[in-house]
This record gives C-alpha cells, structure tokens and sequence, in this order.
C-alpha cells in the first residue's frame, strides 16, 4: 500500500480535554506528530505570557496543533459524500491543520517583534528545508510539501481546502478560542461548536453556513470579541509583554555594544545578528529563554538585572488608560521626569497598544481582504452573515483599540524627591493621584 493510504493497525487517539478524543489512524500524521519539529511545540506555550495572569494558561501550541487537526478531521468525515467536496484532499487537511503553527518561535509575537521574525516564513522553511517534517512529507508524494506550505499560506488553488485552516471561521480559531477558554478558566470562549460543524457545507471555493445555524455562529463571533478583550488584551498580561520585549531589546542592545555577558548568550548570537538560520531557529525554545533571563537576574547591567527579576518573579508594571492624540504632552514631561531621576523611559515608560477586529465583510481591493461568512438559505441563496443578523451587524468592520501607558511604580515610590514623585503620579493618575502614593 502507498505511503499515502497507509492507515495504522489500531487507532491512536489523545486524550484532550477540549475535544475528548483527537484520533490518528493515518500513518502519515502519526509519524508527523513524532518528528523533534513538532515535538519542539510541546515547548511553546500557547497564550506566552498569559499564564502570569491566568494561571492554568500553561498549554502548548503541541495541544492547539492537534486541536485544529481533530477540528479538521471532523469537518472532512462530515464532507466526504457531499457535492463540491474533493476527497482527495483529505490528506492534504489534515496535514496542514496539524502542521499550520510549526513556525512559532517562543513567546510567539513578543519574540518576532523585536528580532524582525515571521513565524509563517519559518513554518514554510520547515516545511520546505532540511527537517524530518519535508522528508515525511515527501514521502506521500514528489510536491505534498509544497502543497502543504501553499494551503497555510492561503495560496493554494483549491481556495475550500485553504478555508478550513483559515477563514472568520475556520478550524485554528474554533480550536484557539475553546481551548484558551477552558485553560483560562473563563467562560466566554465557550460556543457550540458541534452545532457549527452540523451546518458547515461546502460550496464552490469555500465552507458556507446553513441559514438554521446562524445563532450559533452568532455566539462564536461574540465569544471571540469577548476572548480578545478579556483574554487575550489582558493589560496584566500585557504588562508581562511589554518587560519581556524589553528584556530581549536590551541584551540586544548590550550585545551590539559589545558588553561582557558572565555567560556568553551562545542561542541569542543569531537574533542579536538578526542573521537566523533554520537550524538555529528549531533549537530555540522557551525553557532557554527561561535559562537565560535566570542567570541575566545576577548580570552588572542594572537594566537587564532589573527587568529579568521583574518578569521572572512576576514582579510586573503597572498601567493607565492613555490616549495619544490628547496625552502627549503629557507623556513628554513624563519622558523628561523620568531621565532626571535616572529611569531610563526607553525600558520603563512605554505606551502599548491592542486592537481587533471581529468580523467583517468583503471590501474588494483593501489591503488584507476578508472573505465573509456566508449564510446558505432554504432557497440555495448566499447572504452574507452581516445582513441577516442584527448583532454581527452591529460590530461589523469595527475595529476597537486600547491603549495604555506602564510604567514601575515601585521604583516612583522610592524617589526621595518628593515634588518630582507628585508632578509623576498627577501626570499619571490626574485626580486622586494621592492614592496611588506609598
């Protein structure tokens, strides 16, 4: 039998408990989950830095990736008689569900920010170089690689099979959302996804909705719109983000000026030179990082001394509401205030920012175009979901920010100038900034 039907003798199944059971009867997928590149996601926690707020968010983008593979899975099997459906491309699904986070590095988006990274060029690079993934996958056919790496980044021909992995709702958010919530410990991720899968047909280029099902896609909308304020913009977790980034900035920085590290930082060297090759970029993880920020805690920089301990100990800053176009001046005599006494406001003064959009409709020629979520209606017609529901009208194409300034209040409290800690925390805290003195 080719390598490509090969099914084991018995199935395999995970254990999960977002989904109950994820189950493995490919060969394929099986010997996929067992490579060190997908192994190595059992070492990237999924949410970061969010486990500092939320505690139990200590998951892995190893349990998201099979997440998403059973999600996809699921929605094949409900498929595999219906009109327009290509069951050819089952394996293909599959593998791409499973493989689609290969490339994220640790701590994810803080990481990629400060060393110029792109977790989606580094997944493709595993996919298509020198890894145990690229000779697997090879194996099924001369190409599957490459078409695996098309599918993820959503230039595949076949624009269905791109949809179950990437859509306004596909399987990597339908996974994401009720796993973040059940590690959380929160409710409002929570939506029902069975229903959703019930209704899920495929139609020409993409997975329509049967009009019957438009509640609860209603309800899978709004939960995400609650996830991503109340979760995943958590402006606790956010101020773990902002010393984190700044950590990794400044042994950048000290590296560049040639500063004498008590250990050399051998895993960095690559990053710092923004010169990373694959190999190197498969080696890294979060349990070096953690190695690393662990000894900085006794580096001579007090900077790099002083934010590892922060982070480590979870020792975070605080934060304020901060409108930019109206707080600038502020923000300024602030910058100033804090280089007079010796805070550095390049590591401790910064203005962070959030923001999302949770659904919208097709704006053809827009820079990041969004194809809609369509409704499938008793009469075979296509409605796009903003026009029959009132409540995803209401938060279509509205993209809501948040910013907010953090800062050590710890370190204020300490100034032994007693004007100059007053004009800060005025500054800061306007009315009622007495309050907020030790």
């Amino acid at each position: 039998m080719a390598y490509k039907n090969e099914q084991l003798e018995e199935e395999k199944v995970f254990k999960d408990p977002v989904h109950r059971y994820v189950h493995v009867k490919d060969l394929v997928i099986w010997d996929l989950i067992a490579t060190p590149e997908f192994q190595r996601l059992r070492r990237i926690k999924q949410l970061g830095t969010t486990n500092l707020t939320f505690h139990g968010a200590e998951h892995s983008r190893f349990n998201h990736s099979l997440g998403v593979y059973e999600i996809v899975r699921r929605i094949i099997y409900n498929f595999k008689d219906r009109p327009h459906w290509n069951n050819n491309e089952r394996l293909l699904c599959l593998c791409a569900a499973l493989l689609h986070d290969l490339g994220h590095g640790p701590f994810s988006h803080s990481f990629e920010k400060v060393f110029k990274l792109d977790h989606e060029y580094f997944t493709q690079q595993i996919l298509l170089g020198d890894t145990h993934v690229h000779t697997i996958l090879e194996r099924v056919e001369a190409g599957f690689s490459q078409k695996v790496a098309d599918v993820i980044a959503k230039t595949y021909e076949d624009k269905l099979v791109v949809s179950l992995i990437s859509s306004q709702i596909d399987a990597d958010r339908m996974d994401y959302l009720q796993r973040d919530a059940y590690f959380t410990g929160v409710s409002y991720g929570h939506f029902d996804m069975e229903r959703i899968l019930r209704v899920m047909r495929p139609i020409d280029d993409q997975v329509v909705i049967k009009s019957s099902g438009m509640h609860a896609v209603e309800d899978y909308i709004m939960s995400r719109y609650q996830m991503y304020w109340q979760v995943y913009f958590h402006p606790v977790t956010r101020s773990a983000e902002v010393i984190l980034s700044k950590i990794l900035h400044r042994a950048k920085y000290l590296f560049e000026h040639n500063y004498t590290f008590k250990l050399e930082p051998t895993h960095f060297v690559s990053f710092f030179n923004e010169k990373v090759d694959l190999q190197e970029y498969v080696k890294l993880d979060e349990a070096i990082v953690f190695y690393y920020f662990q000894l900085w805690q006794e580096e001579d920089d007090d900077i790099l001394r002083d934010l590892c301990e922060r982070f480590m100990n979870r020792r975070l800053f605080k934060y304020v509401e901060f409108n930019p176009n109206l707080q600038m001046n502020e923000w300024m005599e602030l910058y100033r205030l804090f280089q007079g006494v010796g805070i550095d406001p390049e590591y401790y003064l910064v203005v962070d920012s959030s923001s999302d959009l949770p659904y919208d409709f097709y704006r053809p020629g827009e820079e990041e175009e969004r194809l809609p979520i369509h409704l499938l209606m008793p009469n075979n017609e296509l409605r796009e979901l903003s026009r029959e529901s009132d409540i995803v009208e209401s938060i279509s194409g509205k993209k809501r920010t948040d910013h907010k300034l953090y800062f050590p209040a710890d370190l204020l409290n300490k100034l032994t100038d007693g004007d100059v800690k007053k004009r800060m925390f005025e500054l800061l805290y306007g009315e009622g900034a007495e309050n907020h003195v030790d």
